[in-house]
């Protein structure tokens, strides 16, 4: 099994040292670069560069500059997708956004976890778990995902939350850790 496989199937990999890896990483690191540099009213070269980042895309969909991703490939977005600036995507596993996902600022999606064992960790092996979002999602600001999280549909996650738990739909969830505060009728 190669690394690729294995950090796709969730299991223990090696990120640092993998040359497929890191060439992958450093091709969209580039188109990020790339993306990130253009002036924001280019926006048909902006779309071009997210479309040959991201593996699936919905219609109308904008994320606006800077954005940053490891893979780009293991990111889906469904229809009417929106992020604000300073949008991080680690995805070394899926990440899925489902339509009408409104993203605001300085929003971070982390797929990566890394072995407490210290000795594992420190022969640069780590492990991914994919993160889905529903339909209707409203991200505040400042808010973390972290591995393996699943965010139901019709959900609010308040400004500053750390989502280190599920989300079921239906709901508003703040805080560190994110806890359900409301039912949405």
């Amino acid at each position: 099994m190669t690394e690729k496989e294995k950090m796709l199937a969730g299991e223990i990999y090696d990120a640092n040292y993998d040359k497929e890896l890191i060439q992958e990483r450093i091709k969209v690191k580039d188109l990020c670069y790339k993306y990130n540099n253009l002036m924001p009213s280019n926006i048909n070269e902006r779309t071009e560069i997210l479309n040959n980042i991201l593996g699936k895309k919905g219609k109308n969909f904008l994320i606006e500059q800077p954005f940053m991703c490891d893979y780009g490939y293991n990111i889906e977005i469904g229809d009417n997708f929106y992020s604000n600036h300073n949008l991080i995507i680690l995805d070394a596993n899926k990440v899925k956004f489902g339509n009408n996902v409104f993203i605001a600022p300085n929003c971070s999606f982390y797929t990566a976890g890394h072995p407490i064992d210290v000795q594992t960790r420190n022969k640069g092996l780590e492990y991914a778990k994919a993160i889905e979002i529903g339909d209707n999602v409203w991200i505040g600001g400042n808010v973390v995902v972290l591995p393996g999280v699943k965010i139901g549909n019709n959900v609010v996650i308040g400004a500053g939350s750390i989502v280190t738990k599920d989300i079921p739909s239906n709901v508003v969830a703040v805080g560190n850790p994110c806890k359900v505060i409301k039912n949405i009728d």
